[in-house]
């Protein structure tokens, strides 16, 4: 059984995740806007960290666990052609995921206006939304704590594994522009600071409910974890790709070179970052 000290850990986690949204709203407690400048490179930052994060800590860590998996008993010449099906089968559903929750947004536009008018039913509805647009940043940080316990360095008395560190300061720093866009048309509506906060907060929330599903998962089927590490990263790079640049160009629209600049300059700066720290 998976202990409960380790689900309270990971959930955590996540929570510190959907916490960092709310950090978007700050600025606005000190100034009445924020420059598209700053909101394009923190884009891109994000961008660069969880590309990085995906490739050099998810999928890398997805072949690293070959080690682990020949260690249950499984035939060890099986397991590389097993991996690398598990690897891609869970790269291929992370991105179904977020095409899913693509078209559910799509079709039902969840806007800080309906946050503040919602009557019971359309707080379920908004809810049920945010949880499949968010559940996959979520299971990323539950699946980069899978060794929770096992490898890494001791925190607040776990031996916490380096990759859930990484993951969760990748998301946390996504959550902030994200946070930021949520809080621009509530500032336009007159709404407070403080709730302002709350809404960004509220919108992350089913992460920390993703993470411990995934974590409960890989825990209790680890030859299932490349699997999770696919599809973790797959859902990241394919947000990165069709959600985070996008975003950060519509942004940059009215600034010279069209953003493109800050934005080359936050992801160099994610890469440079996460890069070296994922082969220490």
């Amino acid at each position: 059984m998976v202990e409960l000290t380790n689900l309270a850990f990971v959930f955590v986690a996540g929570f510190i995740t959907a916490l960092a949204t709310g950090l978007g709203a700050i600025p606005f407690f000190f100034v009445d806007d924020v420059g598209d400048r700053w909101n394009v490179a923190l884009w891109g930052l994000a961008s660069g960290i969880m590309v990085s994060a995906s490739v050099f800590g998810l999928v890398l860590e997805a072949f690293g666990s070959y080690v682990s998996l020949s260690l249950s008993g499984l035939a060890v010449e099986a397991i590389p052609r097993r991996l690398v099906g598990l690897l891609a089968v869970g790269l291929l559903t992370g991105v179904a995921l977020v095409v899913v929750a693509h078209r559910v947004i799509d079709d039902y536009e969840v806007s800080p206006k309906r946050y503040e008018a919602a009557d019971v039913k359309k707080l379920l509805l908004i809810l049920g939304i945010l949880t499949v647009h968010s559940f996959p940043e979520g299971v990323a940080v539950g699946v980069a704590f899978a060794d929770l316990g096992f490898s890494g360095p001791t925190l607040f008395g776990f031996v916490v594994p380096v990759l859930g560190i990484f993951m969760t300061v990748a998301i946390s720093i996504h959550n902030v522009p994200e946070g930021l866009a949520i809080s621009i048309p509530l500032r336009a509506m007159g709404v407070s600071e403080w709730r302002m906060v709350w809404w960004a907060v509220f919108s992350s929330l089913p992460q920390p409910i993703g993470a411990v599903i995934a974590f409960y998962f890989v825990r209790l089927a680890r030859e299932f974890l490349p699997f999770g590490f696919g599809f973790a990263a797959g859902a990241m790079i394919y947000l990165v790709l069709t959600e985070f640049i996008p975003e950060a160009l519509e942004l940059g629209e009215g600034l010279p070179g069209g953003g493109k600049p800050e934005l080359v300059a936050g992801l160099v700066s994610g890469f440079a970052l996460m890069v070296p720290l994922a082969f220490l």
